[in-house]
C-alpha cells in the first residue's frame, strides 16, 4: 500500500497509530491534519521546536479561516 512507504524517514511508521489514519478517520480539515502531523511527528524526527511552530502556524491559519466565515 502507498502508505506504507515514507520518504525522508520512519518517524511515522514507528507510531501506533499513523496520523494520516487519524486524520482521514476523522474527516480533519487541512488545518487539524497539518497540525495533527506536526505534533505526532516533533518529538520524533529530530526538528521538535520548528514542529511546534507548523503546528501552531496552521491552527492560527485555521483560526483565521473560522474568523472570517464567521463574519460572514
Amino acid at each position: 500500500m502507498t502508505k506504507d512507504v515514507q520518504i525522508g524517514g520512519d518517524h511515522y511508521k514507528r507510531m501506533a497509530i499513523q496520523p494520516i489514519d487519524y486524520i482521514t478517520q476523522n474527516n480533519l480539515n487541512w488545518y487539524q491534519g497539518n497540525a495533527v502531523k506536526y505534533v505526532t511527528r516533533a518529538p520524533h524526527k529530530g526538528a521538535l521546536v520548528d514542529d511546534i511552530r507548523k503546528a501552531i502556524h496552521y491552527l492560527q491559519m485555521w483560526l483565521e479561516a473560522e474568523t472570517e466565515n464567521a463574519t460572514k
